[in-house]
């Protein structure tokens, strides 16, 4: 193979030998077609590669791998080249159905538009398909929206066919209209042929898997179609007039210096000269609050009694001027610190190996590492890095891009890898039978993207609710208004940013002048030691640090992009990805990794995409999931799009999400739901009506009856069988009958 076929304006990357893939098996007349835009996209089709899938730059190590096991291939652009064989994010061919599909979804994420609680939904509602479709086939388990039950025959040839039915029409439906609609739609259709199902068979007859498949589908897309998330405008929020979002702040001008925010404790949109995602999609000149209206999107095991509230609540974030000055600054300083940190030519070597780094207290950066690896009984060794190389990769590692399946598809990512890991015994909390690889993802997808659905729902309610600020906007608001530490000063001003010596400095004449620690910049303003921005050729040069104006600061993110668009608290990655770790930890029974050890490596040189580096390779590490959900937040802290704050309250909502999940999964796969007790009020109307409200859970229907007397038996009430939505359903009476007995049956 002599290099990879690249698109239009693109170069050629010379591979000298098939060996230097290191890609055990691939077919030498296979081409590696695929797109750059200064990554690698998505492969295509070819007749000796029929299986069009994307491979990340982005892969675990788990434990000790076997051998042949590592297919990462690193180009010029830091990119993981993509090729036929099976590769780490591609289904083996002994692969579940489910486990196919889920790389088809993710497939589809990579070239969309980067929109985390869309992907989530996503996410969920294909896990629900594919759950509900295994279930009706299951003696036991109950399905969350479809729960009709079906048997004879060949039942696991059944659920195959009745899962493909199910996944490939809601993948359809759901990317009809996604950013690469053609190329997604063409590769759903080709893994349908593939697996040997009729695309055009519509059948809606129980007596068919492929009938049971269309039926669950049907189910899950109605329920979907009122949830909130305005699927039917395309995900766009509605208009201000119907209650949409307004954000408080005139655009940042992202390549001007300062801002003009008037209101430094509100969400500030970016402005840009050339905007694209992660994944190189162009975007907005002008940001949009993505996912505004995700505020009453409906959740899996959540409930709230306020529809306008935040589903959990942590409270607000620290206000400058308000409540929480001090920690705001603090936060403020801490971001501009780690800022300072990363250049790997400050000599400064730190450890990051589980023996010092991580076990953290929920929601704390308290931890001091791990004596022992539980697996193997010998210490962590020790991984020295420069500090510098671990904060630039820590940032690009988790922020999911470019190729990006953003952190819900991540985590998928994750628990594929860990399913694939021959110490991982399939026995569903870690107890009891082994399970089949069927029965395995069916239920960690169900389990795991309910996880990260609600933690969409609750993280963007709080980012609605309390339109927090991010640190581009308060390190330039504070930085322009000049210092808040000598009030004899003529730079100081109240709301300025604290003087921190050899980090945050007042420009004076002396170290302005050539040679001084401040030279070029002018006189009287606020400086600040931090990365100064992408550098002319991120490929060949690093930018290090150096002294610039705080009122032009830029986080480490690549000039295009910047700073995701929506609001900063709380971090929707700390979330997700505690959200994740709950639930893999609870399916696995262990919070170990398997082998105790989950690991990426960055190579030297060609580890980055925003800038060159790192300088040496770089191997970040994890005992638990725990570890990394952590080190996911904390990546947000050196990429400087996110506050400590945001973080930690992250963390712990996350907690409560992956938690609730797991508990309510489980009442569905042993069947437990469905013998629930649906408790009952009664209220009095102002109108003089009575309301008869049940608890409820969503997708179950139900059924009102009364009776004046117990010894004859009840009855139904007119309104006949409603489907809950919500937590709560309702049935109104035209007068207060006190003489009568109500129940509500569930079906």
């Amino acid at each position: 193979m002599k290099g990879v076929i690249l698109s239009r304006r693109e170069i050629w990357i010379r591979i000298k030998t098939l060996s230097e893939l290191r890609v055990p098996g691939l077919p030498h007349a296979c081409a590696i077609q695929a797109v750059r835009v200064e990554s690698l996209v998505r492969a295509r089709m070819t007749r000796d590669c029929p299986h069009s899938v994307v491979q990340r730059r982005k892969s675990f190590r788990l434990g000790v791998p076997s051998p042949g096991r590592r297919t990462l291939v690193q180009t010029l652009f830091g990119a993981v080249l993509m090729g036929c064989g099976v590769l780490p994010g591609q289904a083996a061919p002994s692969a579940s159905v489910a486990r196919v599909w889920n790389e088809e979804v993710l497939s589809a994420i990579r070239i969309d538009l980067p929109h985390p609680p869309v992907h989530a939904r996503n996410l969920f509602h294909l896990s629900v398909a594919m759950y509900d479709a295994w279930a009706a086939y299951d003696p036991v388990a109950v399905g969350y929206l479809y729960r009709e039950k079906h048997g004879g025959g060949d039942v696991e040839a059944a659920r195959r066919e009745a899962i493909s039915y199910a996944a490939y029409r809601l993948l359809s439906e759901r990317y009809a209209r996604s950013r690469n609609a053609s190329n997604t739609l063409a590769a759903l259709e080709g893994r349908m042929a593939d697996l040997g199902y009729d695309r055009n068979n519509l059948s809606l007859d129980p007596s068919s898997p492929a009938g049971v498949g269309n039926r669950v589908v049907a189910v899950v897309s109605a329920f979907a179609a009122h949830d909130g998330a305005l699927q039917d405008r395309a995900y766009q929020d509605v208009p201000p007039q119907l209650g949409g979002y307004v954000p408080t702040n005139a655009p940042l001008l992202t390549m001007a210096s300062g801002t003009r925010a008037v209101d430094p404790n509100r969400w500030q949109p970016l402005a840009f000269t050339n905007a694209v995602s992660q994944n190189n999609i162009p975007v907005d000149l002008i940001q949009k609050f993505l996912g505004a209206q995700w505020i009453e999107v409906r959740p899996f095991a959540m409930v709230r009694e306020n529809s306008t509230a935040p589903w959990v609540d942590p409270g607000p974030p620290p206000r400058l001027g308000g409540a929480g000055d001090a920690q705001y600054r603090n936060e403020a300083v801490d971001v501009i610190r780690r800022s300072s940190e990363l250049s790997p030519d400050d000599g400064v070597v730190i450890d990051i190996s589980p023996a010092v780094f991580g076990n953290n207290s929920p929601g704390a950066n308290d931890g001091t590492g791990r004596p022992l690896n539980p697996a193997t009984g010998q210490p962590y060794p020790p991984n020295l890095v420069k500090r510098g190389d671990f904060a630039r990769v820590l940032a690009e590692f988790w922020a999911d891009g470019p190729n990006s399946e953003t952190p819900p598809g991540h985590w998928n990512v994750i628990a594929n890898q860990v399913s694939d890991a021959g110490s991982v015994p399939k026995r569903l909390g870690g107890t009891g039978l082994l399970v089949n690889d069927l029965e395995w993802d069916v239920k960690l997808y169900f389990a795991l993207n309910a996880a990260v659905h609600d933690a969409a729902c609750a993280a963007w309610s709080l980012k609605r609710y309390y339109d927090g600020w991010r640190p581009i906007e308060a390190i330039r608001y504070m930085g322009q208004r000049g210092q808040s530490s000598l009030d004899s000063d003529p730079t100081y001003d109240p709301a300025g940013l604290p003087l921190v010596p050899g980090l945050i400095e007042i420009v004076t004449g002396a170290t302005a002048a050539t040679g001084g620690r401040h030279a070029g910049l002018p006189v009287g303003t606020i400086a600040i030691l931090a990365w100064p921005g992408q550098p002319d050729d991120v490929f060949g040069q690093h930018s290090g640090v150096r002294w610039i104006r705080a009122a032009d600061w830029l986080p480490y993110q690549k000039r295009t992009f910047v700073t995701p668009a929506f609001p900063g608290y709380i971090s929707g990655h700390s979330t997700f990805s505690r959200a994740a770790a709950e639930v893999l930890a609870a399916i696995t029974g262990t919070e170990f990794f398997p082998g105790g050890l989950g690991t990426f490596t960055a190579p030297a040189g060609t580890g980055l995409s925003i800038e060159y580096g790192p300088s040496q390779r770089i191997q970040l590490q994890w005992a638990t999931y725990f570890d990394a959900a952590d080190q996911a937040g904390l990546s947000r802290l050196w990429g400087g799009i996110h506050v400590s704050v945001d973080d930690l309250a992250g963390r712990r909502v996350g907690a409560q999400c992956g938690r609730g999940a797991w508990v309510l999964a489980q009442q569905y796969f042993d069947g437990s739901i469905a013998a629930a007790p649906v408790s009952l009020a009664l209220h009095r109307l102002p109108s003089g009506k009575c309301e008869v409200r049940a608890a409820t859970r969503p997708g179950f229907s139900y059924s009102l009856e009364s009776t004046a007397d117990l010894a004859e038996g009840f009855s139904s009430e007119a309104g006949g069988t409603l489907q809950a939505t919500e937590h709560t359903l309702s049935w109104i009476r035209s007068t207060v009958d006190t003489q009568r007995f109500y129940r509500v049956l569930a079906h």
